[in-house]
């Protein structure tokens, strides 16, 4: 009796394996029929199975075109079960010559363009495969590959193509499945040619005799490769590396020494009007500081013209900048990651891929020789019942006029086979003539002697390799490099130097005061000499520091901690709000305080003294940072802090140090030792007590300070001069008593 549950056999099973299952499914699906393309064909089902189509309307490069829905229709109604539009955007890519290296469509009508504009609808389409393509599908109905039946089980397609061409590495593929990617770029032909016949002639060659022949990837929108020899020998090596491309630029020489910068060819996959946009936002925003227009002029061709600043920029800056900023530089991943011939995913090498390639031409090889011997042999084997017949021409007609079945009258008279008797029986009155006779001998001989052939280049492998050579050298005359198609169109450039970018190529420059909150939060105004007291602060907070710099500078800030810090002025917030937290931009410790700011100044030098009077000279250089966490420059002792950082050069010639015992020292600058880092010399000596203040002087114009309401000065130190490391003497007469600080 049926069943009455409508819901069919219902089983018991744990949400998770139930879900491992089914995403398992998915996954496995996701990455073998859709994602990567396979090593020997170069192709993901999408596309073989549209080529495919193409070929079945007979769509060969001398066809007429037809329109791309009727294409799309075939190919989604027969082989693809997905949507239309799914279809029609790989069909457009194969067409788009500069998205494929070598086009496998021939398409006619708007297929989109280098702008990142979309191709126009199916229906207004027309394409045809070029000779690519056929290269592509040469041999199909030869035995070569397997068939398999479509997704309805109404249609044969085939599972990989016989590909005359390493369309995996010469167009190259990319895609995202589940779990893995693959990224490989396009690459020239002849350059793949050189290196396959190399594998065929030193099977145990290395990356680096391939890389002898296969310089590197080669676009169909050309630019510069710029990456490194060994970073390209190890994407090769290993399957998984990128590679530097840049746009192709030149110089063009105006008037009065003037020039412009004209860029002809962009980076691949980079869409043009992104590009402009991206360089013109950059304009307004100040951050191309040494570039003063861009026009875009392209027609046919790319023609992005750049006008410098002024005559004096140098080009190689220029265009650095504009490499740092934009997409006029890219980086193209290379992730070797394709199914095998077992349909398994793995990374290959370069030589992996070339090698499963040339297997795959050997099979096709094989499987089209014995299906050339079969077809052969049931030629033979007609030719000969022919030669019986026409041996026999009168009793072949007498049985043929006469017997009611003369089909097997003929086989049992003559000994002839099923297939050679229906021959017989279809032969046409008019070629039973001499003359046929003659040329069925001539056609035996021939047959048997491309047999003799055939049989001797499966049974030698070397005679097998060398056919696959001249298939290799027939396809470098046909697509090779010295083809309008097959030229190479990328430069193998040199790595770029170590050029040394001034800040102002990337940062207009501009007059800025940085002011900084007793609380630490610090900004960048615009403009010098501003009134600070009108400056606005967080409640409860307050002015400390107030620095005037240009926002090309980069700020030094020197903390109790004896640790420097550097910032750069153009990445401090703007002075329209409170501004941000110190802390958040480098790793102060909560404990720590903010001594010194100052703008970094080359070959400078900073006087830097400690609590305990220890101190010494360092460079600015010595002192700027690289990274957030600053750099330790001073070596504080226990129980000290580092409590002055005061940069030289204003004309002082001396430093005055003042103990909490109020004893003053006076020392010549040139006294106290330049160092890189470290804890210092004693430049004040105390028994009890600490440095209460310094104040950097000029010896021949005395100490002064403000008693009262009136100004003091000590024109004559030479009693304070006692020497580095001394005491020194009691202060002068009238020096103010507490607080004990310079005023």
């Amino acid at each position: 009796m049926a069943s009455t549950n409508p819901a069919g056999e219902i089983r018991d099973t744990e949400l998770y394996d139930a879900l491992s299952q089914r995403y398992l499914s998915y996954a496995l699906s996701t990455i073998t029929a859709r994602s990567l393309p396979d090593v020997r064909d170069g192709l993901k089902p999408v596309h073989r199975r549209v080529l495919w189509a193409m070929r079945e309307l007979r769509l060969d490069p001398a066809a007429a075109f037809r329109k791309c829905a009727k294409v799309v229709g075939d190919v989604m109604g027969d082989y693809h079960p997905h949507g239309d539009q799914a279809i029609y955007e790989a069909l457009v890519r194969l067409a788009q010559d500069f998205a494929q290296r070598y086009p496998l469509i021939d398409g006619q009508g708007n297929f989109g363009n280098i702008d990142g504009d979309n191709a126009a609808a199916m229906r207004y389409t027309e394409s045809r495969m070029t000779a690519v393509a056929q290269a592509l599908l040469e041999g199909i109905g030869d035995d070569t590959v397997d068939f398999r039946p479509s997704y309805d089980g109404t249609k044969q397609e085939p599972v990989v193509l016989p590909a005359r061409l390493p369309n995996l590495l010469a167009n190259g593929a990319t895609g995202i499945a589940v779990g893995m990617a693959t990224s490989i770029p396009p690459h020239n032909l002849g350059e793949l040619v050189d290196g396959l016949r190399l594998i065929i002639r030193q099977p145990d060659c290395s990356t680096d005799d391939l890389l002898q022949h296969v310089q590197g990837p080669d676009f169909p929108t050309g630019g510069v490769l710029v990456e490194t020899p060994e970073n390209i020998r190890q994407a090769y090596a290993t399957g998984r590396g990128s590679f530097r491309l840049r746009a192709r630029w030149t110089k063009e020489t105006l008037p009065l020494g003037a020039y412009q910068i004209v860029v002809t060819e962009i980076p691949y996959l980079v869409p043009k009007s992104r590009l402009v946009e991206r360089i013109a936002l950059l304009l307004e925003e100040k951050k191309l500081p040494l570039l003063a227009d861009m026009r875009e002029e392209s027609a046919e061709t790319v023609r992005l013209v750049f006008e410098p600043k002024t005559r004096n920029v140098d080009p190689e800056v220029l265009m650095e900048s504009l490499f740092r900023a934009s997409d006029l530089e890219t980086r193209i991943p290379l992730n070797m990651n394709v199914l095998d011939a077992s349909g398994a995913p793995r990374v290959m090498s370069l030589k992996e891929a070339m090698r499963a390639f040339l297997d795959h031409r050997l099979e096709v090889l094989e499987r089209r020789s014995r299906a050339r011997l079969a077809e052969i042999e049931r030629r033979l084997h007609v030719l000969s019942g022919f030669l019986i017949a026409y041996l026999n021409i009168d009793e072949v007609i007498r049985i043929i006029r006469f017997d009611d079945h003369p089909k097997k009258a003929l086989m049992a008279r003559f000994d002839l086979s099923d297939e050679q008797a229906e021959a017989i029986l279809n032969l046409r009155l008019r070629a039973l003539h001499k003359l046929e006779q003659l040329a069925i001998e001539k056609e035996t001989a021939e047959l048997e002697a491309e047999r003799k052939k055939l049989n001797a280049l499966l049974a030698d492998p070397a005679k097998r390799w060398q056919a696959i050579d001249k298939e290799l050298v027939q396809l470098a005359r046909e697509f090779g490099r010295d083809t309008k198609l097959g030229a190479r169109r990328t430069e193998i450039g040199q790595p770029p130097g170590e050029l040394a970018m001034p800040v102002h190529a990337l940062v207009e420059r501009e007059p800025v005061t940085v002011l900084c909150s007793d609380k630490g939060w610090i900004r960048a105004v615009k403009g010098h000499n501003l009134p600070l007291a009108d400056q606005r602060y967080k409640e409860g907070d307050g002015p400390r520091f107030a620095v005037e710099a240009w926002t090309t500078d980069r700020l030094l800030v020197f903390a109790d901690t004896g640790r420097f810090y550097t910032l750069g002025v153009d990445k401090l917030p703007g002075g329209r709000g409170m501004g941000e937290p110190l802390k958040l931009m480098i790793d102060l410790p909560n404990e720590a305080e903010i001594l010194t700011l100052l703008p970094y100044r080359e070959g400078g030098k900073l006087l830097l003294i400690a609590s305990d009077g220890r101190g010494f000279v360092t460079s600015q250089d010595e002192a700027a940072a690289q990274t957030r966490a600053g750099k330790q420059v001073m070596t504080v002792g226990e129980g000290a802090k580092a409590r002055w950082c005061v940069a030289l050069g204003s004309g002082a010639d001396a430093v005055g140090l003042l103990g909490d015992n109020r004893k003053l020292l006076v020392l010549p600058i040139e006294e106290i030792p330049e160092l890189q880092r470290g804890r210092g010399v004693i430049l004040q000596k105390y028994k009890d007590g600490a440095l209460a203040d310094m104040k950097m002087l000029t010896l021949a114009s005395g100490l002064s300070w403000q008693s009262g309401t009136r100004n003091r000065t000590e024109p004559d130190l030479a009693q304070w001069r006692t020497g580095r490391g001394t005491s020194g003497k009691m202060a002068p007469t009238g020096f103010p008593q507490k607080p004990v600080r310079f005023p």
